[in-house]
């Protein structure tokens, strides 16, 4: 085989090589680009009704093979979850907006559930058990100055949103003495005689809320519920605060628990993740979350308390922007998001082709050069051929010939010539046949030709 032809197909097959590597790498490039996107979410405390929805909420992304997935961080509480969160150790956090320690970059991604405040009264502890009519120790908020308060709840949120609900209400909150009790402690707290009214802080139908109700109706007497008559000024005043209604008989039908709809504030309880967080995910976790929160609800009912977060501007916690995005019908395309990119992918794709033929044509110009000689040897030799005077001369000829041929060949397999040149070529090529078949038929003549004038002699 000629070396030229070699040559060629060396190139092929490197060229092969190089088109299996670009393939194999893109495939690697979609596999990275298409696979799962995994987020950790910090929640607690472990066994909670948030921890219960969260790992509820991982396993039905993984089932429905969501492109988002989550990796619950079980945590002491929404304090701790938050603190994961402004470490960089969660993508994603359930805490209350009010919370202290929210990091300031955090943005909500979506409303686990709306928690309000409940606050009540009983007559007190009787050593013969609480008496039917007996009247409450406090009937109002103003009457809590020089009172003692319990607290369900060891997170200092609850005591700085009672401390407000004090401050708006015209009382100091220096004057009431506030003690917390853990949500295991509700018994004990129930019993404590120095205790003048309670409060937790918790979705409508919260177990906690409704327990420590019934713990000290059955030993202190029929609750008296605190209405917030300040609600507003504190949702005015406290933007992360907002004005709701306990409504009558939330906690119990008989006898009804509160009579009436009492006037409250309610602070919401989130899914916040960091303002760097890309918008693609944010989007796609809020676009999956509320995809399969119908479905999810018939697992973990508290998945229908979930909603979507307030995307204005002037919001107190602003939306993330992926979420905000999906919620307001404004989230873009992989093309709207990716065209400018593909645009210019396919210039520079145009220009590197260019400049590849370019490079292509400059380093086949030998083998074009040699080609154009090979053509002007051909043309030579069809000069020599009217000339011989033996068929020998001409079989040598035809050997040259086939020798330039097969050059010219491996030049056009290498690409360096193209088909209109092998067209030339080819053309040259039929006349050095035309003038070699001439030539043989003239030297196959020529002893007929001489041997007759002889004849004419004799």
């Amino acid at each position: 085989m000629p070396l030229r032809g070699r040559k060629g197909r060396i190139r092929s097959l490197l060229l092969l090589a190089a088109g299996l590597f670009f393939f194999t790498a893109a495939a690697g490039v979609l596999y990275f680009v298409l696979r799962p996107t995994t987020l950790r979410i910090a929640v607690g405390p472990a066994g909670s009704e948030d921890q219960t929805l969260i790992q509820a909420l991982a396993q039905a992304l993984a089932r429905e093979g969501s492109s988002v997935r989550l990796s619950p961080i079980i945590t002491a509480g929404p304090v701790d979850s938050a603190a994961l969160l402004g470490s960089a150790k969660a993508n994603l956090a359930v805490a209350r907006a009010d919370n202290s320690d929210m990091p300031a970059d955090a943005e909500a991604v979506a409303i686990m559930r709306k928690n309000v405040v409940v606050l009540w009264s009983t007559p007190g502890l009787s050593a013969k058990g609480p008496k039917k009519d007996a009247k409450p120790k406090v009937d109002t908020i103003d009457e809590l100055a020089g009172r003692r308060v319990a607290v369900i709840g060891r997170t200092e949120a609850n005591v700085k949103l009672l401390e407000v609900i004090l401050k708006e209400s015209g009382v100091d909150p220096t004057k009431v003495a506030i003690t917390q009790f853990s949500t295991d402690e509700i018994d004990q707290m129930a019993h404590d005689p120095k205790i003048d009214a309670f409060m937790t802080v918790g979705p409508l139908d919260s177990k906690i809320t409704v327990d420590a109700i019934n713990a000290t109706a059955r030993l202190r007497g029929e609750p008296k519920f605190l209405p917030i008559d300040v609600s507003e000024a504190i949702a005015l005043h406290h933007p992360l605060y907002e004005s709701e209604e306990i409504p009558g008989s939330a906690f119990n039908s008989s006898p009804a628990r509160p009579d009436d709809k009492v006037e409250t504030v309610g602070v919401d309880h989130l899914i916040v993740a960091p303002k760097d967080l890309s918008e693609t995910t944010v989007g796609a976790f809020t676009r999956e979350l509320f995809a399969v929160r119908p479905s999810l609800a018939r697992e973990v009912p508290a998945a229908l308390k979930i909603e979507k977060p307030d995307t204005d501007k002037d919001a107190a916690l602003i939306a993330h922007p992926g979420a905000a995005a999906y919620i307001d019908g404004t989230e873009r395309t992989f093309m709207d998001k990716y065209s400018d990119y593909f645009w210019f992918g396919i210039l520079l794709l145009s220009g590197l082709g260019s400049a590849a033929a370019w490079l292509r044509h400059y380093l086949k110009r030998e083998e074009r050069e040699l080609n154009t000689l090979h053509r002007d040897r051909l043309m030579v030799t069809i000069a020599k051929v009217r000339q011989a005077n033996s068929l020998e001369e001409l079989a040598e000829m035809q050997c040259e010939v086939e020798t330039i041929l097969c050059e010219t060949l491996a030049c056009y397999d290498d690409g360096a010539i193209e088909e209109g040149n092998l067209a030339a070529f080819n053309l040259v090529l039929e006349m050095f046949h035309h003038a070699v078949s001439h030539r043989r038929a003239v030297i196959n003549q020529a002893p007929a030709e001489l041997e007759l004038p002889r004849m004419r002699a004799r």
